[in-house]
């Protein structure tokens, strides 16, 4: 079996910050120098949760204990198979934190998490977390790093000039 289409992201909350990963590690990595929440690919037979639960200790080292699924990411990019993204927050844990084999990790006050290296959809999204919108469903569509599309439970969404006329 390949690899699942199906994801959990999730960004750990504590003290007003993010727990975020600078991808800095893997040298075959699309998120490389990129900084994101904590996740993975489902594996066979996962619920999100066991997913989300799994990747999070695997990651972090850390047992969530309380967490909130928030919305669901459709990420569509050329040269890559559609993924299908369960974003979370979390905001309770036990454990203590660890290394990770990805890259870095390091609490962000959230204030500073939209000036670090991400990806312009992930910015739609962590805006929309930082709000608290109600559950949402995003898609976002990528030409290389170029975000050209992005449709926010149905409805398109203007993006800066520059982007529409690649």
């Amino acid at each position: 079996m390949g690899r699942s289409p199906l994801t959990t992201l999730c960004y750990i909350e504590r003290d007003g910050k993010y727990l975020m990963l600078h991808r800095v590690k893997k040298q075959k990595d699309v998120n490389k120098d990129k900084w994101i929440g904590i996740g993975g690919h489902f594996e066979e037979g996962e619920s999100p949760e066991e997913c989300l639960l799994r990747e999070a200790k695997e990651e972090t080292g850390l047992l969530l204990t309380s967490f909130s699924f928030r919305g669901i990411v459709t990420f569509i990019a050329e040269g890559w198979p559609v993924e299908y993204m369960c974003l979370y927050t979390a905001d309770d844990f036990q454990g203590t934190l660890g290394e990770c084999e990805e890259g870095t990790l390091e609490w962000v006050e959230k204030e500073q998490v939209m000036s670090l290296n991400l990806w312009e959809g992930d910015k739609i999204f962590l805006r929309l977390l930082m709000e608290n919108s109600p559950f949402f469903s995003l898609k976002l569509r990528y030409q290389g790093e170029q975000l050209m599309e992005a449709v926010l439970d149905g409805i398109i969404l203007e993006l800066p000039r520059e982007r529409r006329e690649l």
